[in-house]
């Protein structure tokens, strides 16, 4: 029997600022086939992201349908919600399916920045966001592929010498980035994030582009972070997903957290500046962070990054899991900008 279970009404209010704002509305299914299990294997662990909920992401009727039982946790620390499957071989005698359904209003997040940073017109945006004292000193700490020394040290000193302002500088590493690489997902070693590979290579996708981005502003002494969700393409009221895409966000004391997308400014020139302090509303967020460890069941390394499930069996990375994704536009959605589109993993 298909267990169903509605997770609350995970709701987050829409951005405060009188002016109208950008939003789209829509419904996300994202389904992951659980393979037969052989009849005497352990039980299979399963962990599968859900979408997180702030002032510019609205969650609501979100159910989590399967065969098996499961618990919804919560990342002690940065906050990512996902729900744990532990599935045993007679559960998996056949392959299952388990189906992540919910409604989403996306608002488009825009910052209204001084204008010496050349990024536009002011623009709307909720007041400052505080961070604590201890989580903007994590987000200053290099990541496994993201270290704050050597060479992306030295592309730091260079690309903000003579600039003390932090968004200044945090403009010119912006236009490094996006000058200096090129969207290009052939070959090998693109889309682990990795900064160095990425700063030699000069070419990637979007998590290469901004794990570059969130390298060079930790090194110029800048709190920044990495997130990550999936694309919806502008030019389509519905259709199947086939990838992730991620940005990132900076932090500027007394103007909170500024985002930007360095990978979709490269693909789409004409909004260079309005992805240095906004994300558009073509996108749904998931997770926070790089090299997670999501609890203490994990036995594998800590992930890169988490949008797609994970699992492990006997302690061991498992990855013949099947993903699938795909969204619906409500029908009282507003209409989206037509500068993203959707792209496997970006």
């Amino acid at each position: 029997m298909t267990i169903t279970l509605v997770v609350g009404a995970l709701v987050a209010a829409a951005p405060s600022d009188p002016t109208p704002v950008a939003s789209r509305s829509f419904e996300f299914t994202y389904t992951v086939t659980v393979p037969a299990l052989p009849a005497a294997s352990s039980p299979l662990r399963v962990w599968i992201p859900l979408p997180d909920h702030d002032a510019y992401q609205k969650i609501s009727d979100l159910s989590i349908e399967a065969p098996v039982a499961h618990t919804v946790e919560q990342h002690a620390e940065y906050g990512n919600e996902f729900a744990v499957f532990v599935v045993n071989a007679q559960q998996a005698s056949a392959p299952f399916d388990i189906v992540l359904h919910f409604q989403a209003t996306r608002y488009e997040h825009r910052v209204a920045l001084i204008a010496n940073t050349s990024s536009g017109s002011a623009a709307s945006g909720k007041p400052a966001d505080p961070e604590s004292k201890l989580m903007l000193a994590h987000w200053l700490q290099p990541d496994r592929l993201v270290p704050t020394n050597g060479v992306i040290a030295e592309l730091a000193q260079e690309n903000t010498a003579g600039t003390t302002d932090t968004l200044d500088k945090a403009h010119k590493i912006y236009e490094y980035v996006v000058s200096t690489m090129h969207y290009d997902k052939t070959g090998d070693g693109w889309g682990h994030g990795d900064a160095v590979w990425a700063c030699t290579s000069k070419r990637g996708n979007c998590t290469d582009f901004h794990s570059l981005f969130i390298g060079i502003t930790r090194a110029s002494g800048i709190p920044a972070r990495f997130e990550i969700g999936f694309p919806l393409p502008a030019d389509k009221t519905a259709g199947d997903i086939p990838g992730y895409h991620c940005w990132a966000e900076f932090y500027v004391e007394g103007r909170g957290w500024i985002p930007v997308d360095a990978s979709e400014a490269w693909k789409h020139p004409d909004k260079r500046e309005y992805f240095f302090g906004a994300q558009d509303v073509n996108r749904i967020q998931f997770t926070t962070g790089r090299d997670l460890r999501l609890d203490t069941a994990q036995k594998g390394d800590p992930l890169n990054y988490f949008i797609y499930p994970y699992a492990e069996l006997d302690g061991k990375p498992f990855d013949k899991l099947q993903n699938h994704f795909a969204f619906r536009d409500l029908p009282t959605a507003a209409p989206a900008s037509t500068h993203a589109q959707a792209t496997s993993n970006d």
